[in-house]
């Protein structure tokens, strides 16, 4: 089960093309300047099934998916799972995920590695204010990176997306 905000389909802010964007809830980086600081709550929202969130998923066969929050991280599990049917039941969808960890913290985290591991780029890093760039794409400081997620696990170092 999962705690989520929303779900928001055919968006284009979330990573390149159309995408179905799950927002969950639930962060304790908390940074300051947030865009989406009603996220932080872990009480917000609603509960949802894997299922549930599949039917909204596989209804539309063009979007690929993004995870965002709150911060999916403090949900690993659940996003995990939802990462499995994603991968067994639309092998053609990419999945992203915004995170405050940086890629190094979720590594060395079993828990949070298990959903890593299931995703192809990882937006990583906690927002900082003072290094908000508007010209950036998909995220919104500077020190975020845009990961290749299975790149970067083969290579044992951080592979960057170009854009």
């Amino acid at each position: 089960m999962l705690q989520i905000l929303n779900i928001i389909e055919d968006t284009m802010v979330d990573g390149p093309g159309f995408r179905t964007s799950i927002y969950c809830a639930g962060c304790r980086h908390k940074c300051p300047g947030c865009h989406n600081p009603q996220s932080w709550d872990f009480s917000g929202g609603y509960t949802v099934s894997t299922d549930d969130v599949m039917r909204v998923i596989e209804a539309d066969p063009f979007a690929n998916v993004t995870f965002s929050g709150g911060d999916p991280m403090y949900q690993p599990e659940g996003f995990a799972e939802l990462a499995r049917a994603i991968h067994q039941r639309t092998p053609e969808k990419t999945i992203w995920c915004y995170t405050g960890f940086t890629f190094e913290q979720l590594l060395s985290n079993p828990r949070q590695r298990a959903l890593l591991e299931q995703l192809d780029v990882l937006v990583d890093g906690p927002f900082i204010k003072e290094k908000r760039d508007e010209s950036l794409v998909f995220r919104g400081s500077s020190n975020q990176r845009i990961i290749d997620v299975p790149a970067s696990l083969r290579q044992g170092s951080i592979v960057i997306l170009p854009l």
